[in-house]
């Protein structure tokens, strides 16, 4: 047993902003697969938010919250656009932030991995590899994104949410721009580094002008794509000074990319906490607070983490799923979530099983965690398929902007 209550990990952190977080432990961003088909929110949604809120975290993330229903991750995700059920919303930013949490959007464009079967890919240039390929967006369709984002984090504003991530991480429509794998522009958005986070940086200003001081302006950023020809963390530290001073409350460090093939960081094999290091040399370019998410299983490994300094906050996802109430259980010193083995991990395999468990937790029916593997796949992939169904109804694919 810890003397958890005593320790950095539960003490609050101040934002640049003057928010206030009141521990150290954050819901990092998942795409929770959730919505309803046509992009708003599901009553087993808000009741994963708010058990989450009730677990003790100082704030929760939701991934891959859509402003361009033309581009998304998954047809299980939010979209908020003028179309929005706005109620519905307002419950979810309600509900999801009571006992002194706060809840975010996390504010998406899947871009060249937009989800095919409802979406045209497009990104910085034209790709076309083996089962994998998308279209070049115009400039037009470039110089759009920045106001996009911010109409998209206005909203959020207006309807009770305490803040937005802009992600630039993993693999999407902006972490695409940062990669020479993805982006081979020669414009003003490509070349070299500087070029390459161009329309990152004018995301973020943005957005920051467009919503109050006290909102928060988070960015989720890879410290490495991991893989040959991707973002290197000598460009993702420059990315980190490119930043500074643009009104950026935190810094949310992960790292990979869903690129066809790539493995993600949850399948490393390394152990404990992947991006430390890349912090400690990002600590000196910037003011923001960091956090790094990905490889928290232990309450040892955040705790050392915020005692070491070279992080503010930690981002944990997959311990959520398994305990909702983690934050309260590291502070009674009741020890870590349980992680699942499989005896085999077919492809897609721990994602379906993770995203099925989520909504277990919102019909608070955990107690079905012995699923099978095979069997989540099938759940997830079917229900994915009815929710296209709902998804093309909704938002027919239209052309993008012209040349």
């Amino acid at each position: 047993m810890h003397a958890a209550s005593n320790n950095l990990l539960f003490k609050p952190l101040t934002l640049p902003n003057g928010r206030v977080l009141k521990n150290r432990i954050i819901k990092s961003a998942m795409s929770d697969s959730l919505a309803d088909g046509r992009g708003d929110p599901t009553a087993r949604q808000i009741r994963l938010y708010e058990r989450w809120a009730d677990g003790g975290l100082a704030a929760s993330i939701i991934g891959e919250v859509q402003g361009d229903p033309r581009y998304p991750e998954k047809p299980g995700n939010l979209v908020l656009d003028q179309g929005a059920d706005t109620e519905a919303f307002r419950d979810l930013a309600q509900r999801g932030s009571t006992n002194g949490a706060h809840l975010w959007l996390q504010l998406g464009h899947a871009g060249a991995l937009s989800h095919l079967p409802i979406s045209k890919p497009r990104g910085p240039s034209a790709i076309d590899f083996p089962n994998f390929s998308s279209e070049v967006m115009s400039l037009a369709e470039i110089r759009s994104i920045p106001s996009s984002f911010a109409q998209t984090a206005r909203r959020a504003c207006e309807l009770g949410f305490g803040g937005v991530q802009i992600h630039a991480a993993h693999g999407f429509l902006l972490s695409q721009f940062l990669s020479p794998l993805f982006n081979h522009r020669t414009d003003d958005y490509g070349g070299s580094i500087h070029s390459r986070m161009r329309l990152l940086v004018e995301t973020v200003e943005a957005v920051r002008a467009a919503v109050p001081t006290d909102f928060v302006v988070a960015v989720k950023l890879n410290a490495t794509d991991q893989l040959d020809g991707g973002l290197t963390e000598d460009d993702a530290l420059k990315v980190v000074a490119g930043l500074e001073g643009k009104g950026v409350d935190l810094l949310d460090i992960s790292g990979g990319t869903y690129f066809p093939g790539a493995p993600s960081s949850s399948e490393r094999a390394s152990k404990g906490p992947y991006f430390l290091e890349f912090a400690g040399a990002a600590r000196g370019l910037t003011t923001a607070p960091l956090m790094i998410t990905g490889g928290f299983k232990h309450y040892d490994e955040a705790e050392a983490a915020i005692i070491q300094g070279d992080v503010d906050a930690v981002g944990l996802a997959r311990g959520f799923v398994l305990d909702p109430s983690l934050p309260l259980s590291w502070q009674a010193g009741k020890g870590d979530p349980a992680f699942p083995r499989f005896a085999t991990l077919p492809p897609g395999g721990m994602t379906a099983w993770f995203t099925m468990r989520m909504t277990d937790l919102g019909e608070d029916q955990e107690s079905l965690i012995e699923r099978d593997i095979n069997d989540a796949i099938a759940e997830y992939e079917a229900r994915d398929a009815e929710r296209a169904i709902l998804w093309k109804k909704r938002f027919p694919v239209h052309e993008p902007f012209a040349s």
